[in-house]
């Protein structure tokens, strides 16, 4: 009996068991590894960290909701690279909320390296509510005056402020109205201390007795609806640009349009059937690649998309390189030598990217701010054999 429980003892050393469980040790690397892909991919979309969302639900401007669905379809994608001026778009809200038609935006979320194109001062002019009388028959425009506050000590004087932008606007009617101020943005990105805020006045015309200010009236940020508070928006590029390739040598591709995976070619048999398993090196082709934002952890900040196809290359590139390949010479050059094997370690060209696009995202920044912005080389659209 000793014997055979030596030798149970001797087997169980042997295979390795123990009467002790197995821990499973936890992958520590997944969590650091995940952590610098998402540190990795802010870097790309130009951020040190992930802004924070907003405390409360916040409807974004319509202004920067339309502007998004001009520039991008449903999954972020430019339809026309050329329609914003710059690469990103930035709209503030006033931040002094008064009723007196003094405004102020606070721009620090600008950064240093972001080129100011041009500037706009968007005001909601509400309805009038004209008077009967000669007076208001007779005279239909009066003037808007933009100003840079320059001293809010001397606001009635000639020193207290900077005249940015004028003219006649129609005493009925209503809606937004655009005036650009660039130049004043420009000096209160150059010096922060500088920036008093806005001054808007309405006065009637030389020699008019219509009561101007009280017959045409802007939205102020304090009793009016969201969507009708004064904003700043600004045009900017921030130097942000994809590298050019070989893909404007090749006919603009729809990133739409989906590429129908190719058909697995049958092996042509004489003998009998072949039941094992066989896996056909497919040509170059453009698969699909899905980024989910949610997946991320960034739908609590980014308005729009809430994520958008990538796509990737895969294939291979067999001799020879037929159009549909959509070859570069050297490819070609390259996939013959490879066939002849006239030189040592030349590989057979590679299924990449030859035409990418860009992609727009509508995002809040850690001051609440609505941002449009453009990154190029982001999705492909289609794929060849470099």
């Amino acid at each position: 009996m000793l014997r055979v429980l030596l030798l149970l003892l001797l087997l169980l050393r042997k295979q390795g068991c123990s009467p002790r469980p197995h821990r499973i040790v936890p992958d520590e690397d997944a969590g650091d590894r995940r952590a610098e892909a998402i540190k990795r991919l802010l870097e790309l979309f130009g951020l040190e960290d992930p802004p924070r969302s907003p405390h409360h639900f916040k409807q974004p401007p319509q202004y920067m909701v339309d502007l998004y669905n001009t520039v991008a379809d449903a999954d972020g994608v430019t339809k026309n690279p050329d329609i914003l001026e710059g690469n990103t778009v930035r709209s503030f809200l006033d931040k002094i909320h008064s009723d007196n038609m003094h405004f102020l935006f606070i721009l620090s979320s600008v950064a240093k390296n972001e080129k100011v194109l041009t500037a706009e001062l968007h005001l909601f002019r509400m309805r009038a509510r004209l008077a009967d009388g000669p007076a208001y028959k007779r005279h239909h425009f009066c003037q808007v005056s933009v100003y840079q506050v320059l001293d809010k000590s001397k606001l009635d004087s000639s020193e207290g402020k900077k005249l940015l932008s004028a003219r006649l606007i129609s005493l009925q009617g209503s809606g937004w109205e655009v005036f650009a101020i660039t130049q004043a943005v420009r000096d209160w990105t150059e010096d922060e201390s500088s920036n008093q805020g806005l001054l808007v006045s309405v006065r009637g015309l030389a020699g008019a007795s219509v009561d101007a200010p009280h017959m045409v009236r802007f939205a102020s940020g304090r009793d009016h609806h969201e969507s009708k508070k004064p904003m700043l928006v600004l045009f900017t590029d921030d130097g942000r640009r994809g590298a050019s390739g070989p893909a404007n040598i090749f006919p603009d591709v729809n990133p739409q349009t989906p590429v129908p995976p190719a058909e697995p070619m049958a092996p042509k048999l004489n003998g009998p059937r072949i039941t094992r398993s066989l896996d056909p090196v497919l040509p170059c082709q453009r698969h699909p690649l899905s980024v989910d934002f949610e997946e991320i952890g960034w739908s609590g900040w980014i308005i729009s998309p809430r994520g958008y196809n990538a796509y990737h290359c895969k294939g291979s590139c067999p001799f020879p390189l037929g159009e549909n390949m959509r070859p570069t010479n050297h490819a070609t050059v390259q996939s013959i030598i490879n066939a002849l094997k006239l030189s040592e370690g030349v590989n057979s060209p590679c299924c990449v990217p030859d035409k990418l696009f860009s992609i727009n995202l509508l995002y809040f920044d850690d001051d609440e701010n609505v941002v449009l912005k453009q990154y190029d080389d982001m999705v492909a659209g289609s794929c060849g054999c470099h």
